[in-house]
């Protein structure tokens, strides 16, 4: 990673730099940041410098480094988002109420909440650094062993587990969603999403959006859910064991169905043979060592004593999902209100999530 621009900076405010590269403007006010650190975090302030972090396709994450201290700032991506999506107060309030309860999922310790837009051109938040490694395409040497591969495996079922055993009111979350009829609420709320996002025929996303539908299972269980749980959303110790040193990336969670986190996780799980999307989301679980989905499934019942019924129905969802707000995104990466370099391979990544979904809802990649 490198440095970019120090702030106070003589770069025009209608281009900001990153790392030296352009980038759009209007992600980053630097100067009013740097007004909002001083006043809300005086420990901190001074001169600093701040760079883009990450691949990923939702929210934007940006390292701040000071004379001493290192903050990472998280806000949305910029342009006209769909109601509720890429919401990073939602984010900052599941981190703060599961780092304040001490629960045992570790996430990055938030520090201070924006809500303001006028700041830096968007909501925001600052928390602090975790550093570690997130696994997309390759393996760190440390984490390329086959028993390192199983002992990955084994923690992200483990604190999944353990993030739906939190008795959501116990941290304060009892007001964070609607539990009772998630379900039902999701398949409406992405059905509208679809319909704003439609601008190309994808027949797959149709098909499995009735087969949900027409499938609809009973919901067993409310817990807190991550929304996104899959292996490129947490952060990885370097170490022999590894361990998960935090789950990041929250923007999506709520209180519902747990099983609609686990159909995420297996969904995003590569297997031998099977064709991985053109994007930055982690592929390297089709390597020998790492679970199957199946094991995958078994030890997550065994750990939260849940039936594993409608296994397909959940992943089926979490397909059909992803590819209506990568859909969603696309569109807006064509009219040039998105600014990530990988959106460009949504033109065939949509397509192949849904096929993916189909796959699921009927039986084409087991479990």
């Amino acid at each position: 990673m490198c440095a970019i621009a120090d702030y106070p900076r003589d770069v025009p405010e209608e281009s900001p730099r990153l790392g030296g590269v352009p980038i759009e403007p209007g992600l980053i006010n630097v100067d009013a940041l740097g007004h909002f650190i001083e006043a809300n975090l005086p420990q901190l302030g001074g001169p600093f410098q701040i760079e883009r972090l990450g691949e990923g396709l939702s929210c934007l994450t940006f390292a701040l480094r000071g004379q001493g201290w290192e903050v990472v700032l998280r806000r949305p991506p910029r342009g006209k988002l769909p109601p509720t999506a890429y919401d990073v107060t939602r984010e900052y309030r599941v981190m703060r109420a599961l780092s304040d309860a001490g629960a045992e999922v570790p996430v990055p310790r938030p520090l201070v909440l924006c809500r303001d837009p006028s700041v830096i051109g968007a909501p925001f938040y600052l928390m602090e650094p975790v550093w570690g490694a997130v696994v997309r395409s390759e393996l760190p040497e440390v984490l390329s062993t086959t028993p390192a591969r199983r002992a990955i495996s084994e923690h992200l079922v483990h604190t999944l587990a353990a993030l739906h055993a939190i008795d959501y009111t116990s941290v304060g979350l009892e007001d964070f969603g609607k539990p009772d009829g998630y379900l039902e609420r999701q398949l409406r709320r992405m059905g509208e999403l679809w319909d704003r996002a439609r601008f190309r025929d994808i027949p797959e996303i149709d098909q499995v959006g009735r087969w949900l539908g027409e499938h609809l299972p009973t919901q067993r269980a409310s817990t807190i859910l991550h929304g996104d749980y899959k292996l490129d959303n947490v952060i990885l110790s370097l170490t022999s064991p590894p361990r998960i040193r935090a789950v990041v990336d929250w923007e999506m969670s709520t209180l519902g169905d747990p099983l609609a986190d686990l159909g995420w996780l297996l969904y995003f799980w590569f297997e031998s043979g099977e064709a991985a999307f053109d994007l930055p989301v982690a592929t390297v679980t089709d390597r020998e060592g790492f679970l199957r989905r199946a094991e995958l499934l078994e030890r997550y019942v065994e750990r939260t004593a849940t039936p594993a019924g409608h296994t397909r129905w959940y992943m089926a969802l979490a397909g059909w999902k992803i590819a209506v707000i990568m859909e969603g995104a696309y569109r807006r990466y064509l009219a040039g209100v998105a600014d990530h370099p990988a959106y460009v391979s949504l033109e065939q990544a949509v397509p192949a999530l849904a096929q993916r979904a189909l796959q699921a809802a009927t039986g084409g990649l087991g479990t």
